[in-house]
């Protein structure tokens, strides 16, 4: 009988998370189509789906946290920079945007709402942490892609104790703009560009996180 009632909550989860699955998707789709408002509510209601079909605990876990610990990620993401426009080759503005996912201008235009794209989309900066050598402080480079303008770099410098005073910074998986560290990000340097596009940053970030993120 305890053989058999664990086969049942077996497959009960597993009909609750196919069926959340499905849910999602169509609220995704149905939100696609209704603006950028639609389209945060589908997100935020795909989340809820999705953590409920995992039981309880913390089902999503900031990559900033898993890049740097949790300390390091708090003052990552308080000192990002503000996701700015600027004129692209036609005078368009556009915004930071992921190059994996966006590569023309077009899809990089400068939306209504501060940090989003006229298509919906959250600007995107990569980071990369190193030491700076000098008292234990890091070094915060948040590189930022804009389709035919190539890459720009902005740096923070932080200090052990200017760490642990924005460590407790939330994080949050709705930010703007969204922080994706370089350090974990497959095959960063296997990725094709323009000449004119190429990242200033290739080859030159290690996997090896400074041992000052721990924790």
């Amino acid at each position: 009988m305890r053989s058999e009632s664990g086969a049942a909550t077996v497959e009960h989860a597993a009909i609750s998370l196919l069926i959340a699955l499905l849910i999602a998707a169509t609220v995704a789709a149905v939100a696609s189509g209704t603006g950028d408002g639609g389209r945060e509510l589908g997100y935020a209601l795909a989340r809820k789906l999705r953590c409920a079909a995992v039981g309880p605990g913390p089902c999503w876990r900031d990559p900033l946290t898993i890049a740097y610990g949790r300390s390091v990620a708090g003052a990552v993401r308080a000192l990002a920079p503000d996701p700015a426009a600027r004129s692209g080759p036609g005078g368009e503005p556009l915004v930071p945007v992921d190059f994996r996912r966006c590569r023309s201008t077009s899809c990089a235009i400068a939306g209504v709402r501060q940090g989003f794209t006229a298509q919906g989309r959250r600007s995107t900066a990569f980071v990369s942490v190193t030491e700076a050598g000098v008292d234990n402080s890091l070094r915060f480079s948040y590189w930022l892609y804009r389709p035919a303008l190539g890459w720009d770099r902005v740096a923070r410098l932080a200090t052990r104790g200017e760490i642990s005073r924005l460590a407790p910074t939330p994080l949050l998986d709705d930010e703007v703009p969204v922080l994706v560290p370089l350090e974990t990000l497959d095959g960063r340097n296997q990725y094709d560009f323009a000449a004119s596009e190429e990242p200033p940053w290739r080859w030159r970030v290690p996997s090896v996180i400074p041992a000052i993120g721990a924790g």
